[in-house]
């Protein structure tokens, strides 16, 4: 039992002394210059590329949904006539 809490302990302690081995690159002070820009663009699609297609992947799905749904309100007011 001591030597399965000793490998715990060696396994806690490095993960928590290896995690930060790097620092990460401030790009915050970027991307407020690119937000805060006057283009004329939208803020939703000032991302780039990876934006515009998130924005239209959602509204597509939206609009699908949208229209399943009147198919179903539509389906459920006019019930079919059993024979």
């Amino acid at each position: 039992m001591y030597r399965h809490m000793f490998a715990l302990q060696q396994v806690a302690r490095r993960t928590i002394s290896s995690s930060a081995r790097r620092q990460a690159e401030n790009k915050v002070p970027e991307k407020q210059k690119l937000f805060q820009e006057d283009n004329g663009i939208p803020v939703h699609l000032k991302g780039g590329a990876s934006d515009a297609l998130l924005y239209r992947t959602t509204m597509s799905l939206t609009l699908l949904g949208i229209g399943y749904v009147f198919y179903e309100l539509v389906k459920a007011a006019f019930p079919q006539k059993r024979d």
